[in-house]
């Protein structure tokens, strides 16, 4: 007789999941409440998926600031390599883009998300969908027994020998991610880490925002200040919205500015610097040679070789500098406050936006109660997690995704058949 296995989610790490354990000969069921496969990965990179990246592997612990070490053995399991080769071989052809970030060749999450979904049903494993999961049954002798789900008004129980819970966390509840198997693990005696936002935008009390909204700049340095003193410093790329500030360097930044928030009660404080690949030196020669080249026009109208024509008349607001000053009449001291203003722009962080605007969720399952080479439960026998709803993110540029991918391998793996 075959060995039972449900997987309760249909997303990324489940859909892996139950692809290889299905290849390894068992019967698997997998249990999904929405009506499609993978709805998180369809949305995800805007709609082109960030599947992976491609720098080295030794480097990728460094990028999951939730739990790195805990990774490191599945991300060598099932490397950044594994998962591009993976992938081709469902027909799915990658490239790789500015950041070593890899993205289908088509640009279409749905093409990743329907591969996942055919290499699951390929090998024989069984979707139910508009089934939800509502409790994970366990024997007198304390091993898994089953999962009890929903489908409608009518109660349905999968019996089994394992349980891969892979239902993501909390952040964009359109697609699924609700949170359900952090009740259902907390309900078994896990530990579940707080639950926060991740990847998220930040809003900034600076009027001035609104006017560029829309607005990306790359290369810039975003340094933020810790209330209880020191600095982070993150460069890269952000964009402005009307709200506030959003682009990876914003997202990568993002739970940290949350915990100050939290920590202070207040506001955070945080500076831009527009020129970071220039010293203090060098764009004080640059002001000087532009303001030369310049020096019959007005103010406002030197800035163009410097800045983006949006944000002008903003520095030049900030600046105090009259805009209709004519260029050759601009103070030393005036020239001193423009070079402050473009090296250290002040911006005030007053709260991220909520966990429904988060791209993925801090907190889960506690990794300490997890094998981290089987992915199995160190509490229950037969029960094993993968994927958002363990305590483990990472930054932008592929690292989650990769992170589902590497976990749900090692869960396959991990089962005895």
């Amino acid at each position: 007789m075959k060995t039972k296995v449900v997987v309760i989610g249909a997303g990324a790490s489940g859909l892996v999941a139950a692809g290889f354990i299905a290849q390894r000969g068992a019967s698997v069921h997998v249990l999904e409440k929405m009506q499609r496969s993978a709805s998180k990965v369809r949305i995800s990179g805007k709609g082109r998926c960030n599947i992976t990246n491609a720098m080295p592997i030794r480097d990728f612990p460094s990028n999951y600031p939730g739990n790195g070490r805990f990774l490191y053995g599945a991300l060598n399991r099932f490397s950044n390599e594994d998962c591009i080769e993976f992938f081709e071989s469902l027909g799915v052809k990658t490239k790789v883009e500015r950041g070593q970030r890899v993205f289908p060749l088509s640009d279409d999450a749905h093409e990743v998300a329907n591969a996942l979904e055919r290499f699951a049903l390929g090998h024989g494993a069984k979707i139910h969908f508009e089934h939800k999961a509502v409790d994970i049954r366990q024997s007198e002798d304390g091993r898994v027994q089953g999962v009890e789900a929903l489908s409608g008004a009518r109660k349905e129980f999968f019996e089994a020998d394992y349980v891969v819970v892979a239902t993501g966390g909390l952040s964009y509840p359109g697609t699924g991610s609700t949170g359900d198997g952090l009740g259902m693990a907390e309900s078994l005696g896990h530990r579940i880490v707080t639950p926060r936002p991740a990847l998220v935008p930040v809003r900034v009390e600076e009027e001035w925002v609104k006017e560029v909204s829309g607005l990306s700049l790359r290369n810039v340095e975003l340094t933020i200040l810790d209330p209880s003193g020191g600095q982070q410093s993150f460069f890269g790329e952000l964009m402005f919205a009307h709200f506030g500030l959003t682009g990876p360097i914003v997202l990568t930044a993002s739970e940290q500015v949350g915990r100050w928030l939290e920590q202070s009660g207040g506001p955070v404080r945080a500076y831009l610097n527009l020129k970071p690949a220039l010293n203090e030196e060098q764009l004080d020669k640059r002001l000087l040679r532009d303001l030369e080249t310049f020096s019959r026009k007005q103010f406002r109208n030197a800035l163009d070789d410097l800045l983006p024509k949006s944000l002008i008349p903003i520095i030049v607001d900030l600046s105090g500098i009259p805009p209709h000053k004519v260029c050759h009449q601009i103070t030393r001291e005036e020239r001193a406050t423009l070079l402050k203003l473009l090296m250290a722009l002040p911006l005030t962080f007053t709260k991220t936006l909520p966990m429904t605007a988060a791209i993925v969720t801090a907190g889960g399952v506690d990794v300490k109660e997890i094998d981290p080479k089987t992915m199995e439960s160190k509490k229950v026998k037969g029960l094993f997690f993968c994927g958002e709803v363990l305590d483990v993110h990472g930054v932008t540029g592929g690292f989650n995704l990769q992170a589902a991918f590497s976990t749900g391998y090692c869960a396959a793996q991990g089962i005895e058949l």
